[in-house]
């Protein structure tokens, strides 16, 4: 590789400011980099999906598991796109086997959870080391940037996970809501055939979150790694001195020319014709303590010594600070005086902290007042029924009872609008209108379940909301035949399609098991 042709600049960084090269370095190659790894992880996930049909979990763990084969692709187009020769697609697969060559079961077997994988990768892939090369040149490495590579790896997990959740959410409010109320979480986790696809869903969306994680992780691994390498091999001090190389390289002639010229000029010799003994008692004439240019000066020795003093007198050598506080006594007394005066400071230091601690009990306070009314409030919930029957009891002023609708969905629901045998008029009109029959069920259930039952129905409800309240009552026979009935005088009413003659016995036996026996009972007793 060749420095000088990097794209990105390379100087010694801090570890997370390697991680914020990463995300800019996946994103510029975001196009290619998410394009290959759909190219070759969606083939794989539609493999084991297909040979794993009736085991959806374990295509999921399966094709989790050889993560790490994936995350050489992406590393094989950084490596050479960071030097200018940025592959294509084609060539990015064609390089891939021969990529993934190289150590590959340990990868997805003893390496699988190592939590500096990204960190590791380039050293197995791009350096080719292993075995006791491979672990001193990781262990040199990681010296400085291993915990980083720990808390990348930390990190992708839970951003993996928050973004497959969020995506299963949106699945979970596409739903129909006709196909949720048929929901069964036994069949679900159980071998029911009809719930697979939903589960295959549910890992392809986690095949998609890995469409765009994956390639910043690998490239966030991969500039930690690039980092460490220039601060120990002083990358940017060479390409330094290379660029120093160059500006020099045109001024090397002329300073060549200069040399020469500064050769060639003559030399003077005034001062080598003198004797040597005449330099050298010149010279020491100068230097002696009784030369005449140190005699005429007119600084002394106590003018020295007043004048450092003068100096060490003021700042920065001497700093005087005046402090007022109490204190007990003469600043003469013995050890016993000194005790009190420690004790006396300690005093004064335990009032400081209590003073800084009020605040802390101030809004401990608040928090315990709060959280007792919380209990209170949420006790006199709990308990709100047992306290309008106390009140009641001693003629306390009581919520009226609101009255029960006349008309709900645009359906009459008084009681005397209703045959005294519903299941019998149903039975009569069925052979002539099917659509009426169960028009008149429905509105006769209605009023039953708002009459009766007391349900807070509303025009703003839907049906599956009505089913929804009704599963509130617990009572599974009324719960399972409006739903029955429910569900036929949707296809009867929105869908034009009309039930079979064998539902109208079920239904009418159920309506009078439900409602007219107990309605019987009653009257006799």
């Amino acid at each position: 590789m060749r420095l000088s042709d990097a794209t990105m600049a390379i100087r010694p960084r801090s570890a997370w400011e390697a991680l914020d090269l990463g995300v800019l370095l996946a994103r510029r190659h975001a196009p290619r980099l998410m394009l290959s790894w759909a190219l070759l992880t969606l083939p794989v996930f539609a493999v084991l999906s297909l040979v794993f049909w009736r085991y959806p979990s374990v295509a999921f763990v399966l094709f989790w598991w050889f993560k790490p084969l994936y995350e050489r692709l992406p590393l094989l187009i950084l490596s050479r796109a960071l030097f200018g020769n940025t592959p294509t697609l084609r060539q990015s697969l064609k390089a891939l086997p021969s990529a993934l060559r190289s150590q590959w079961l340990a990868s997805v077997t003893w390496r699988r959870f190592s939590m500096t994988r990204s960190f590791d990768l380039p050293v197995v892939q791009l350096e080719g080391l292993s075995g006791r090369a491979r672990s001193q040149r990781l262990g040199v490495l990681a010296q400085q940037s291993s915990g980083t590579a720990t808390w990348l790896t930390i990190v992708g997990m839970h951003l993996e996970t928050a973004l497959w959740l969020g995506l299963l959410g949106a699945l979970y409010f596409m739903l129909p809501a006709q196909l949720m109320d048929n929901w069964n979480w036994s069949d679900l986790l159980g071998d029911g055939q009809e719930w697979l696809w939903l589960e295959h869903l549910s890992n392809l969306l986690y095949v998609l979150v890995l469409i765009v994680w994956e390639p910043i992780y690998v490239a966030c691994g991969f500039s930690l790694y690039l980092n460490r390498r220039t601060i120990l091999e002083g990358w940017d001090i060479e390409l330094g001195f290379r660029r120093l190389q160059q500006r020099l390289a045109g001024i090397v002639p002329a300073l060549l020319i200069a040399i020469c010229l500064w050769t060639a000029l003559p030399v003077s010799d005034a001062f080598a014709q003198q004797p040597a003994a005449t330099q050298e008692a010149k010279r020491d004439s100068d230097e002696s303590p009784k030369a005449q240019r140190l005699l005429s000066q007119p600084l002394t020795s106590k003018t020295s010594s007043e004048q450092i003093q003068k100096i060490l007198d003021n700042p920065p050598f001497e700093h005087r600070e005046t402090v007022t506080r109490w204190r007990l006594g003469d600043e003469q007394q013995d050890a016993d005086d000194e005790k009190g005066k420690g004790l006396f400071e300690a005093l004064s230091r335990l009032r400081d902290m209590w003073k800084s601690l009020e605040a802390v009990a101030q809004a401990l306070e608040v928090m315990l007042w709060a959280a007792l009314i919380a209990g209170l409030f949420m006790l006199c919930w709990r308990y709100r029924t047992w306290l309008q029957v106390f009140g009641s009891r001693f003629g306390l002023t009581q919520r009226p009872t609101p009255e029960a609708p006349t008309q709900l969905f645009g359906l009459d629901l008084e009681p005397r609008s209703l045959p005294s045998d519903v299941a019998g008029e149903v039975e009569r009109l069925w052979a002539e209108n099917p659509r009426a029959a169960l028009g008149l069920l429905y509105r006769a259930l209605l009023s039953r379940l708002v009459h009766a039952h007391r349900l807070p129905l509303k025009d703003a409800h839907t049906e599956g909301e009505v089913i929804a309240q009704v599963s509130q009552l617990d009572q599974p026979p009324l719960h399972d035949f409006v739903q029955l009935l429910t569900l036929h005088w949707q296809n009867a009413a929105y869908g034009h399609r009309m039930p079979a003659a064998s539902v109208r016995d079920q239904l009418c036996s159920t309506w009078r098991s439900l409602f007219e026996a107990g309605h019987t009972q009653e009257t006799g007793s």
